[in-house]
């Protein structure tokens, strides 16, 4: 049975990742920065709390998922946080340096730990988990959206290193996702701009060619497959899953 690791998979797009993988068969284990969401996962998933931007916390993890599973097949760097919107000239070095914490570092020490449990076995998959904005930029979202192209390089590079190993990553772009986050970053947005959220939200979809936003299944799916046998000759590729954006800025 495969063993799939997903960073921030207690709720959201993780955890939809998580069920889809439960259901195919593999071995769940999750993590989350809120223990009430560990609580509350669903039979059969394996969760911890773990900071995904701490070096110590992510070092113990690892370490518990070698003792308990003596290896790991896939690695999902899913953990992100959307960061402060503000205009340029207005942003928040702290909040710039905790958004790139969390989405950045944290996916760097993922794929750090992670390829020390796959290269053994010379065989695994990472998927990292950036984003649209990691594609094109998107204005008054600085933080996020270097993190997201970051994390894009991040995966390239880790691609080019541990393909030798028989190890693939690729990294999965989101465009909106329904769901509580995309509502909050809607909001923030609207804020910044002087529009309505709904406003925003309609531009939203109206910049895609299918003009909807995408559902986490849509990603989940994605991850699915990328993890798959069927996909073995993917690798060091950024996979837009957003209905083919055209227009970034509503």
């Amino acid at each position: 049975m495969k063993r799939v690791l997903i960073t921030a998979g207690a709720n959201g797009i993780g955890l939809v990742m998580a069920e889809a993988f439960a259901e195919a068969g593999y071995r769940v284990w999750v993590t989350d920065v809120d223990a009430g969401q560990i609580a509350g996962l669903p039979a059969g998933i394996r969760g911890s709390h773990c900071d995904a931007a701490s070096e110590a916390a992510m070092a113990l993890l690892f370490a518990e998922v070698a003792d308990a599973w003596g290896g790991l097949d896939v690695l999902c760097a899913n953990a992100g946080i959307k960061g402060p919107t503000a205009a340029i000239e207005e942003m928040p070095l702290e909040g710039w340096h905790q958004c790139l914490g969390v989405n950045l570092d944290g996916a760097m020490l993922a794929a750090k730990y992670g390829a020390r449990l796959m290269k053994p076995a010379r065989k695994g998959c990472m998927i990292f988990t950036s984003s649209t904005s990691g594609l094109y930029g998107t204005p008054f979202r600085a933080p996020y959206v270097a993190a997201k192209w970051g994390v894009i390089g991040l995966m390239k590079t880790v691609a080019m290193e541990l393909g030798p190993y028989g190890i693939r990553a690729n990294a999965i772009c989101p465009g909106s996702v329904t769901g509580p986050r995309i509502d909050r970053v809607i909001e923030a947005e609207a804020a910044a701009k002087g529009m309505t959220a709904e406003a925003v939200r309609q531009g939203y979809a109206a910049g895609t060619a299918l003009k909807r936003l995408s559902d986490p299944e849509d990603v989940a799916g994605l991850a699915l497959y990328l993890a798959s046998d069927g996909a073995q000759m993917i690798s060091g590729q950024a996979l837009a899953v957003d209905g083919m954006t055209y227009n970034v800025d509503p």
